[in-house]
């Protein structure tokens, strides 16, 4: 039993690693895309740079809410490890949503104009 968890810890710190080396690395072609000479022609660069970031931020984010599960569920289900799972997954959940209506500058629940990429109002 031990060794499967010593495992599952190894498992979960990958996946850790994972989600911090995806925010890394999208960041930094979201800045050398920014940067690169031909980028900033286009009228939307800055919106497309912040909206790269977005994206890596994003799935940074779900892989260190995975390890985390993967880590209390696998490990130490006691109730308080659980409490603090649903707390930390209920903050990384608000600025998953937070950062999905920045990017897409329209709630989730908003429809989207076909003809365009603004959002429909209601």
């Amino acid at each position: 039993m031990a060794r499967f968890r010593e495992i599952v810890e190894l498992i979960g710190l990958a996946v850790d690693g994972a989600g911090v080396l995806v925010m890394v690395l999208g960041m930094l072609i979201a800045s050398v895309r920014f940067a690169l000479p031909g980028a900033r022609k286009a009228g939307d660069a800055y919106r497309r740079y912040r909206q790269d970031i977005g994206k890596s931020i994003l799935r940074g984010l779900e892989l260190l809410v995975d390890s985390d599960i993967i880590r209390t569920v696998a490990i130490s289900p006691t109730l308080q490890s659980v409490l603090i799972l649903g707390l930390i997954v209920l903050i990384r959940t608000f600025l998953s949503f937070a950062l999905e209506v920045e990017l897409e500058g329209r709630f989730p629940w908003q429809g989207r104009d076909p003809q365009s990429t603004t959002p429909v109002s209601t």
